[in-house]
């Protein structure tokens, strides 16, 4: 006896993982941008010697490094649930 997700019991379902994947395109890449912005602040800031800015900069570029790996862990690990899910 095979028990698996069906994906197709809910109308909409195609539409939804399309518009799920959109988003994390989105996070992913505003999270990357705002990395890239956030540590040339951190440069500049400390380069400069304004420690206020700098420790701002430095918050911001950790917080976006883990967004980008949550929105990339996320959809690894669902992948990976999904895959278990239909070995089971």
């Amino acid at each position: 006896m095979g028990v698996f997700p069906d994906f197709e019991g809910l109308e909409g379902i195609g539409e939804l993982r399309e518009v799920i994947g959109a988003l994390l395109t989105f996070v992913l890449i505003i999270a990357v941008l705002m990395l890239i912005v956030c540590a040339i602040g951190w440069a500049l800031a400390s380069s400069n010697g304004h420690h206020a800015a700098a420790t701002k900069a430095r918050v911001g570029a950790w917080t976006a490094l883990g967004a980008a790996i949550l929105a990339g862990a996320g959809v690894a690990w669902m992948n990976w649930l999904i895959d278990l899910g239909q070995q089971l």
